[in-house]
């Protein structure tokens, strides 16, 4: 889009705008297809005739007359008769009727979309694509599956809900539960999206305060669930850590050698305390040992205080126990080399599943970076230049084509 009022209404309104067409009409593909055909119509109007003074509201109505003439296209190819009744309620009125339940209208679209009724393991992939606007090969490199093999979950959740009728609606209360897990993924990865930017300028950026906020909020609303306080406190010392994380050539800076005097102290202390009421709430669960990482690494005051790459090590181990998957063994293998060494952690990682973590650029650079520091600098060379082909961020392409070049 070249309309730069269109670019961020787009990106910032997409998720509100597909879910209520959606929430309307029963059907995603429609509400999907109706947005892009009112983007393009932005496109070849607003230069023209100006912008509304609402660009997201045009953007909704005329994606609402898109996808009301969609719908009469495959009814007359059908040989029905088009219902001359109003639809249902939309999801924006529906919301506001309940919107003392889940205050935040993200965080209620979040939760319409977590519907139990679609694969547990669709939910959050379902709702990154249709509430948080994120790509199908975003969210592929996410969960760490081939993009064909996710569109085709995306599909059969899409005929389900259109099959089924799956009510697009606002859950009370007591069907919070069922939906939660699929709820706080979706948090974790739009997170990650934002945070994977060390410059906090990609397209997804803007997730990082939201996220922010989201956490915040389902804190209050569910102050006794020990996996939400543990994703609040993760988020915020993420987060808190943002000041050190470019040098002054705007290059990545690796966690282990950022200056812990940049950090945000008030946002670490917000975690601590929301770790610490969640350990107080239960034994040590997934959520609980990745927050738990991340206050390790925040409890460091300054460069002179050495890493926590002991304790780091047995979180992973203990993380292993709830959690085996390659990331986890991934970073793991970070931390074993520091403790153990090269060699080991090397081993560790020649044993991952390479064919899963092709388009994971993390693997690829721990790898070089093991490869640099083993000597074998022919191999590392491959790997760097592996990891520079999956589009890394400039912060951290020009961190990696540093480590590249000086190579021997």
């Amino acid at each position: 889009m070249s309309d730069p009022v269109l670019d961020r209404t787009a990106r910032a309104a997409s998720g509100r705008i597909i879910a209520a067409l959606a929430a309307r009409y029963r059907d995603l593909d429609i509400a999907e297809d109706a947005f892009a055909e009112a983007c393009m119509r932005a496109a070849a109007t607003w230069p023209q005739h100006g912008t509304p003074e609402n660009p997201g509201a045009w953007l909704y109505r005329v994606g609402d007359r898109c996808a009301l003439d969609a719908l009469r296209r495959r009814r007359t190819r059908q040989r029905l008769s088009v219902d001359p009744q109003e639809p249902e309620p939309n999801a924006e009125g529906m919301m506001a009727d309940d919107a003392t339940l889940i205050p935040d209208e993200r965080l209620r679209l979040i939760f319409v979309c977590c519907h139990p009724a679609v694969a547990a393991d669709t939910r959050a992939a379902l709702t990154l694509k249709l509430v948080c606007g994120l790509s199908t090969a975003e969210i592929a490199r996410a969960f760490l599956i081939a993009e064909p093999t996710l569109l085709q979950r995306l599909v059969r959740a899409k005929r389900k809900i259109a099959h089924a009728g799956v009510p697009f609606e606002i859950p009370g209360p007591d069907a919070w539960a069922e939906r939660l897990d699929a709820v706080l993924s979706t948090i974790e990865v739009a997170y990650a999206k934002a945070h994977e930017d060390a410059a906090g300028a990609g397209r997804h950026a803007g997730y990082a305060p939201e996220m922010l906020n989201l956490t915040r909020i389902l804190a209050t609303m569910l102050p006794r669930e020990p996996d939400v306080l543990a994703l609040a406190a993760l988020v915020r010392y993420a987060e808190a850590r943002r000041p050190a994380r470019l040098d002054d050539t705007g290059a990545m800076v690796p966690l282990s050698e950022q200056d812990p005097a940049l950090w945000r102290r008030p946002l670490i202390d917000e975690a601590d305390i929301y770790l610490m009421r969640a350990t107080a709430l239960a034994s040590p669960g997934q959520r609980q040992l990745q927050a738990a990482i991340h206050a390790a690494w925040c409890a460091r005051q300054s460069l002179a205080e050495p890493p926590p790459w002991g304790r780091v090590l047995a979180l992973y181990d203990a993380l292993l126990l709830c959690r085996d998957d390659p990331v986890v063994r991934l970073n793991r293998a970070v931390a074993l080399s520091e403790v153990t060494g090269v060699e080991a952690a090397l081993a560790h990682v020649e044993e991952l599943d390479s064919a899963a973590l092709r388009s994971f650029l993390p693997y690829h650079a721990v790898r070089a970076d093991l490869l640099r520091r083993a000597g074998r600098m022919a191999e590392a060379r491959e790997a760097y230049d592996d990891a520079l082909a999956l589009e890394p961020t400039p912060a951290e392409r020009l961190w990696l084509t540093r480590r590249r070049d000086g190579l021997c």
